[in-house]
């Protein structure tokens, strides 16, 4: 799919044909879309770099100016994926006359931009559009890591009450969702410091002090990311020894019992044997054993409660 933008004294408008200083917006694009941005002199290596879910960010550039800037965003695929949140590329691509931007699924970044929410935008001011993506995209990583945080708090006051697999797993997804974010926005970092030095984005000093604040909001995110992901697995180590401990102190509690029921149930297995015993002419016996059947499990009681098995 191809969407073609421009942004007007109204706001941002959508055209139907490529025209200078216009936003085209590719998501999964089919061969012929491919073979459409080819002829306009876009790099196809450019166009499907980004199509690959597993690219690392970096920077590209060819000969006659034209240049790729591919990051890493964050992706919400929803509660039941193995992994709620994940991060895939997106391709940045800059010419003379576009600004293109190539990712295989939409996101809720590019529906920002397209939505036209974004204020004071315009296409025509490719390196300032560039960097309000990449600011975007750090705020965006701070917005789901929010999320992330108040859905593992949730998790964590179902598994106090239930303390059964389930919790245990999401928190697990969870886990996995703060170790994509942490590899891509370090990933992230070392490309912007790349762009900090390109004279590119150091032309204007509204766009090096745009470029300072990404800067600012990927290492805030860097730092929230990382505090999230040990306080998430000091919860889960903690949550384990837990579980562990209920598990040793109803086995402990099992044991106790079954000594118990074993103490009658050995002596009165003694006055079942068909063979001459004592007291079996008494006609009392049966109190006598029942009284020493109780005086052994109150002594036994009496051992275990010392020792707080119960």
């Amino acid at each position: 799919m191809i969407k073609i933008y421009k942004s007007t004294e109204n706001g941002l408008i959508q055209l139907d044909d490529f025209i200078p200083n216009c936003w085209i917006n590719v998501v999964d694009p089919t061969p012929d879309e491919i073979e459409r941005l080819s002829v306009e002199g876009i790099p196809m290596d450019f166009i499907t770099y980004p199509l690959d879910l597993d690219e690392r960010a970096r920077t590209e550039r060819e000969d006659d100016g034209k240049m790729l800037i591919l990051i890493r965003i964050p992706y919400y695929q929803g509660p039941k994926a193995d992994a709620p949140y994940i991060t895939i590329p997106l391709g940045i691509i800059l010419t003379d006359q576009y600004i293109i931007t190539v990712c295989r699924w939409q996101t809720d970044i590019i529906r920002e931009f397209e939505s036209g929410r974004v204020k004071g935008l315009s296409t025509a001011k490719r390196i300032r559009f560039v960097l309000r993506i990449l600011l975007s995209n750090a705020s965006k990583f701070l917005a789901y890591l929010r999320e992330i945080n108040r859905n593992v708090e949730q998790t964590e006051d179902r598994l106090q009450q239930s303390q059964q697999n389930k919790e245990v797993l999401e928190l697990l997804q969870y886990q996995k969702s703060l170790v994509y974010f942490t590899t891509a926005l370090k990933a992230n970092e070392l490309l912007l410091e790349r762009l900090q030095r390109t004279q590119l984005f150091r032309m204007y000093p509204d766009d090096e002090d745009l470029l300072e604040d990404v800067i600012t909001e990927n290492q805030q995110a860097i730092e929230m990311v990382n505090i999230s992901s040990n306080i998430l697995s000091s919860m889960m180590d903690a949550f384990a020894s837990i579980i562990s401990n209920n598990l040793n102190v109803v086995m402990k509690i099992l044991a106790s019992v079954t000594i118990l029921v074993s103490l009658p149930s050995m002596i009165t297995s003694f006055y079942g044997m068909n063979v001459d015993l004592p007291l079996q002419e008494n006609p009392i016996a049966w109190e006598f054993i029942l009284g020493v059947c109780l005086f052994m499990v109150g002594v036994a009681l009496f051992i275990f409660a010392r020792k707080r098995w119960f």
